[in-house]
């Protein structure tokens, strides 16, 4: 009996061809059949047809990137976003009737609790802040104790960004008025994780925009995008963050609705594939919403930015694979690069192969992350350049952790493309 809840007619446009083979990343890594889109594919379909189980789809479902490079491949435009994320929830779905609803409530509070509480976040940045500030962070590496933590913890505890304490987060402004007639007035979306490790990006985001001649707003209405919620089969919740943004943000007049996330901003452009089986009002104003949302360098792009101080770097870019793939921005990035003075820019071979981050993917999925990650790094190693720029803040770690895993730090630097705008503007926070 075929189980409606995964896209089962979706699966029949993959002809098998294999184009997507070379494209995906856990293909390439771990070299099995069941690793790869076409793989995955299949096994949805005999999922759906009864002829395997939940508990067998859900390995090769959760050791996807959901990188989605293998639709930009595919000769015959398979959906397989839809596909797994379909598959995703329907694994989820299953796993809740078997948990105890102590489980349950645990899951719940992490995604809906956690994500999108505010409060929470901002005690989360603080500490991380203080832990930075007052020296704790050189005492505990110093003295080892980070060695009681997992491999996946360590490593991340290692490159963690500079986080802005309370105070400096509080200078942040609500509106950012232009010095004359806007060309464009904006909303910003901060996001959650990235306001609460990358504050100073999304100010200093905010402060290009400005100074490009827009008026921003940030308003305090905004919740969690969804993403991850989203990766994690939990659709529900993400229906929920995506009603509140959709709510919060349409009783503005903007322009546009930006930010400067790569992963973010392809779930906000998806909203309406969310509420696509929904009534056609709710779907409209979903559509309506998506639309409006763009990523920071398709607004920097139509406008005149002060690059004034020349950057004297050999640079090289790591594009987020939800940007290229997802929201389809891959010149813009580039083309706000390569208007920076000074820099030497040199392409990175096979640049469109994901890092590994994707998510929480390289917590939960460390060893296979680190895999592709050390793949990644031979790219890099063959480029040798000064300065990785990246566009997504998942992407931002994952390359900070592979200089640090290959003995890079004190010879590459890893930067937000905002970061690097903002230097050559003299723009600070």
């Amino acid at each position: 009996m075929i189980k409606h809840e995964l896209a089962y007619e979706e699966t029949f446009d993959c002809v098998q061809c294999g184009y997507c083979l070379p494209a995906c990343p856990t293909y390439v890594t771990m070299e099995k059949e069941t690793h790869s889109p076409r793989g995955r594919i299949n096994l949805v379909k005999m999922a759906a047809e009864g002829k395997i189980t939940y508990s067998e789809l859900e390995a090769p479902i959760n050791l996807c990137l959901g990188c989605r490079a293998c639709e930009v491949v595919c000769p015959t435009n398979v959906q397989y976003g839809k596909i797994l994320e379909s598959a995703k929830a329907a694994i989820v779905a299953d796993k809740k009737e078997k948990q105890s609803k102590r489980a349950k409530l645990f899951q719940e509070f992490v995604f809906d609790g956690v994500l999108s509480n505010k409060k929470i976040l901002g005690l989360a940045g603080a500490g991380m802040a203080a832990y930075q500030k007052t020296g704790m962070q050189r005492v505990v590496q110093t003295t080892k104790l980070t060695n009681v933590l997992p491999e996946n913890l360590r490593s991340f505890e290692k490159i963690l960004p500079k986080v802005e304490g309370v105070m400096q987060r509080r200078k942040r402004a609500e509106h950012y008025p232009a010095q004359l007639k806007p060309a464009y007035k904006i909303g910003f979306f901060t996001g959650c994780i990235m306001d609460t490790m990358f504050s100073s990006i999304n100010t200093k985001s905010i402060k290009l925009l400005q100074a490009a001649g827009c008026e921003v707003t940030v308003i305090k209405e905004q919740t969690c995008c969804g993403a991850l919620q989203s990766h994690s089969g939990e659709t529900e919740i993400t229906k929920k963050l995506a009603l509140e943004n959709i709510e919060a943000f349409e009783k503005y007049d903007f322009d546009y609705i930006v930010n400067s996330i790569g992963g973010c901003g392809a779930m906000l452009v998806e909203y309406d594939h969310l509420f696509a089986n929904d009534e056609p009002e709710l779907h409209a104003r979903a559509k309506a919403f998506a639309e409006k949302n763009v990523d920071i360098s398709v607004i920097l792009n139509t406008l005149s930015l002060p690059l004034e101080k020349e950057i004297d770097r050999l640079v090289t870019y790591q594009p987020s694979c939800h940007m290229s793939n997802v929201q389809k921005r891959t010149n813009e990035p580039l083309a706000l690069l390569h208007s920076v003075p000074g820099i030497t820019f040199k392409e990175l071979p096979d640049q469109h192969m994901c890092c590994g981050s994707a998510g929480i993917y390289n917590i939960v999925n460390y060893n296979e992350s680190m895999d592709i990650l050390d793949e990644k790094m031979t790219h890099v190693e063959k480029v040798k350049p000064e300065m990785i720029v990246t566009t997504n803040p998942g992407c931002h770690l994952q390359m900070k952790l592979g200089v640090e895993r290959e003995g890079l730090k004190d010879q590459v630097e890893v930067v937000h493309l905002v970061e690097l705008l903002a230097e050559s503007c003299g723009i600070e926070v």
